[in-house]
């Protein structure tokens, strides 16, 4: 089979090679995959840059996110599935068998049905966005007829946020947002509002937006964004961080103690396992009844992995996807 891999960390364009390689067998457990489109994430380049991974064995094929069909499966594992298709989550987890290559090995729960309505484009587009917006969302309680705020709402797990917040029946969802065009792609996701978090005004208009302030702030830059989130907190609300993109936060104590203030964190591989089952679940019933929905997409082919890797680097707008 055709595949990218790295054998060693570095920029995408010096390491990632495309070569033939043996297509690999399912063991017990497991089943092995026909690949749609892989999803390319954050944390995909970074592992492949050597900040956050590496290699896992002798060769590593990124991306852990995609849309596929099941090809055999292995012991244990019930051979009807062959012919199903699939959304798959953690594949390259501690494992080197990614989504970028005609084929993979999964594990067979990492391999969850794809509902009838939903594409392969919207299949290879969740995954780990939307089980970590998930897990932001619900891990300090149901959200039913609560107010929340996303930071970043036109980013992946930004927008899953937004739609899994209304599909929930949040109150309300304001989104924070840098230009007119993410603030555009942040309403079309089902945000009531949308606040310019660089604006000098911007604690007014979150104020504004939420007048008896914020019940959950799903947060991708605590240190950039800290004390706005704090602005906009109601009593008891939980800030649940998930990246680390603006440095580390200097924290008040008392700012956050006196209004009784939850801070969290969270990474999506290392999540409570009946948070991970819980996401999933929720995450395709979402999917049957229409609430997730595709993103703007930006295709790429395997021969395109490296540059499919820097586009995601430099921060498209957008999903980006491998065609198989």
């Amino acid at each position: 089979m055709l595949a990218a891999g790295y054998k060693r960390t570095g920029p995408a364009g010096d390491v990632i090679e495309i070569a033939e390689v043996a297509t690999p067998e399912p063991g017990p457990g497991e089943v092995r995959v026909r690949i749609a489109f892989s999803g390319v994430n954050p944390t995909d380049w970074k592992s492949r840059a050597g900040a956050t991974g590496g290699v896992n064995g002798d060769f590593q094929i990124p991306n852990q996110d995609g849309s596929v069909t099941i090809d055999a499966a292995g012991a244990g594992v019930d051979a009807a599935r062959v012919g199903e298709r699939a959304w798959v989550y953690f594949a390259a987890w501690q494992r080197p068998w990614g989504t970028a290559a005609e084929y993979t090995v999964v594990p067979a729960e990492r391999a969850v049905p794809l509902p009838d309505r939903s594409s392969f484009e919207l299949g290879a587009s969740i995954g780990i966005p939307a089980m970590t917006a998930h897990r932001c969302l619900f891990a300090d309680g149901p959200i039913d007829g609560k107010t929340v705020l996303v930071a970043g709402g036109a980013g992946a797990v930004g927008r899953c946020a937004i739609e899994l917040a209304r599909w929930a029946g949040a109150r309300g969802v304001v989104a924070t947002v840098s230009n007119d065009e993410k603030a555009a792609i942040a309403r079309d996701a089902g945000a009531d509002a949308t606040v310019d978090y660089s604006a000098d005004d911007a604690v007014e208009q979150l104020k504004a937006a939420a007048p008896n302030g914020v019940d959950r702030i799903v947060e991708l830059s605590l240190g950039r964004n800290l004390d706005l989130d704090l602005a906009a907190a109601a009593r008891h609300c939980a800030i649940v961080s998930y990246a680390n993109e603006g440095g580390d936060p200097t924290l008040a104590v008392r700012r956050l103690m006196t209004p009784n203030i939850v801070l969290r964190f969270v990474l999506v591989y290392t999540m409570p396992r009946e948070a991970i089952e819980q996401s999933v679940t929720d995450i395709t019933h979402a999917l049957r009844d229409g609430a997730l929905t595709e993103p703007r997409l930006h295709r790429f082919r395997l021969d395109q992995t490296a540059a499919a890797h820097d586009a995601v680097e430099r921060g498209a707008v957008g999903k980006v996807l491998i065609a198989l």
